[in-house]
């Protein structure tokens, strides 16, 4: 099966190479070519265009930051769909409100949505979550390309269910992420050592798994080489928030407010754990 992949970051180039190693032919699109000039040692043919990657695909995948960036790939000069559907299957991973993913079936014939849970790591290794939204015979077009990447692959509603799923996802673990931080930051305050505190919280039964994954951030005060940037936790929190359709969702509208001030703070290009650098402030 020919893949093309729109879009090479971190989940773009972990895509990419897991399903070069299982024998896809790859083409692949960055908005900034150098950073992808690796994954040519991977099997990756790196195309100048998101047009010129798609063209002949059989499976397109977008894995870009947010909607601006999407309508670009897929609308603007050189485009995935600039010239006409594809004739492919169309496959949004990029994290948008679910209205952008539900608008894509007027441009192309067969188009899917699909929340990704995991990190860069987790797709190079092919033990994502994805979590899909759209037509099963459309899912079933694109399983050849997707069951490479995923320890879980379901079809969990029509089209705009992913992304739908994927906000409630990446909602918990922003306040969650704030809570560890604002623990840690509390009990300095009251005269605690804060690795005692963090270790506590790790092998405590109030710990998820990506508590204790990211208090390894916390406790080192390390938030470079990010795993998640903190300025994709604000708009994904801002876009389950205007999910909401005026249901009050006080904790999320806090989280929200805190990870914008620090947007602010200059803490956007970090990892997500850098909100702990914000709590206070």
């Amino acid at each position: 099966m020919r893949t093309a992949m729109i879009g090479l970051g971190l989940m773009g180039a972990g895509m990419a190479t897991r399903l070069a190693a299982a024998g896809h032919t790859v083409t692949g699109w960055n908005r900034t070519a150098e950073r992808a000039a690796p994954l040519a040692e991977a099997g990756v043919r790196l195309q100048a265009t998101p047009g010129a990657a798609a063209r002949g695909a059989d499976v397109v995948i977008v894995s870009l930051a947010d909607a601006a960036a999407q309508h670009g790939a897929l609308f603007g000069a050189g485009g995935v769909l600039s010239e006409g559907p594809v004739p492919g299957v169309l496959v949004c991973t990029s994290t948008v409100a679910p209205a952008e993913a539900e608008a894509l079936a007027a441009a192309t014939d067969a188009v899917l949505d699909v929340g990704l849970l995991g990190n860069h790591q987790h797709a190079r290794d092919g033990q994502l979550r994805l979590y899909v939204g759209g037509d099963a015979a459309a899912l079933d077009r694109a399983r050849p390309a997707l069951e490479p990447l995923a320890q879980q692959l379901q079809l969990v509603g029509p089209l705009g269910s992913g992304m739908r799923l994927k906000l409630l996802m990446n909602l918990l673990m922003g306040i969650e992420v704030q809570a560890m931080a604002e623990a840690a930051a509390l009990g300095a305050r009251l005269g605690l050592d804060r690795q005692a505190v963090l270790q506590a919280i790790t092998v405590s039964g109030f710990a998820s798994p990506v508590m204790r994954f990211k208090s390894r951030r916390l406790g080192a005060d390390s938030y470079t080489d990010p795993d998640f940037r903190l300025r994709l936790m604000a708009k994904d929190l801002g876009l389950a928030m205007a999910e909401s359709d005026g249901l009050s969702l006080p904790l999320t509208a806090a989280a929200h407010e805190a990870h914008q001030r620090a947007v602010e703070l200059g803490l956007g290009d970090q990892d997500c754990a850098a909100i702990s650098r914000a709590v206070g402030r």
